[in-house]
């Protein structure tokens, strides 16, 4: 089975903003030492310390991410559910993610967890786990515009089953 499996990637104005100012001060500075390739080195430096720590302090989210591109969804729960383990217990990481991950998601690591361990369970035939977590989701984040997709998915099916 090969299909493409929807990814949502919300930005925030404010993180990208942070983002430009800090690959901007990493060229101000290596710009002096390596006049040839400051850019280029501003560009690689700025990419490796965003890879290494969205490696060490998102491992588990990311391996999730990993395991939802291989379709392997039953084996991502417990990655998901790890990484939202972490970041309520790091409610800063995640509330700061602009600066401890270098991310310019709009949504927290927590936020994102929650909702793929919802689409996991759907993917997997648990309805009503999934709807569980959509609702937890919209319970601390009750703006989510995936959650509610998701809850509205979930009852129309619900809805044309009991027809």
């Amino acid at each position: 089975m090969s299909f493409n499996i929807p990814f949502i990637k919300q930005v925030s104005i404010p993180a990208l903003m942070f983002q430009f100012l800090l690959i901007t001060g990493i060229y101000f500075v290596l710009k002096p030492l390596i006049i040839e390739f400051a850019f280029l080195i501003t560009a690689l430096t700025y990419a490796v310390i965003a890879r290494v720590l969205r490696s060490i302090i998102a491992k588990a989210h990311r391996k999730g991410i990993s395991l939802v591109k291989k379709h392997q969804y039953k084996e991502a729960i417990p990655n998901f559910e790890k990484s939202v383990k972490y970041f309520t217990d790091h409610e800063s990481i995640d509330q700061y993610r602009f600066i401890t991950l270098l991310s310019a998601s709009k949504m927290s690591y927590r936020e994102m967890g929650l909702c793929n361990i919802a689409f996991c369970y759907s993917q997997i035939g648990e309805g009503q786990k999934s709807k569980t977590y959509y609702e937890l989701v919209l319970r601390d984040y009750p703006k989510n515009g995936i959650a509610i997709s998701g809850l509205r998915m979930l009852n129309s099916i619900h809805n044309v089953a009991a027809e």
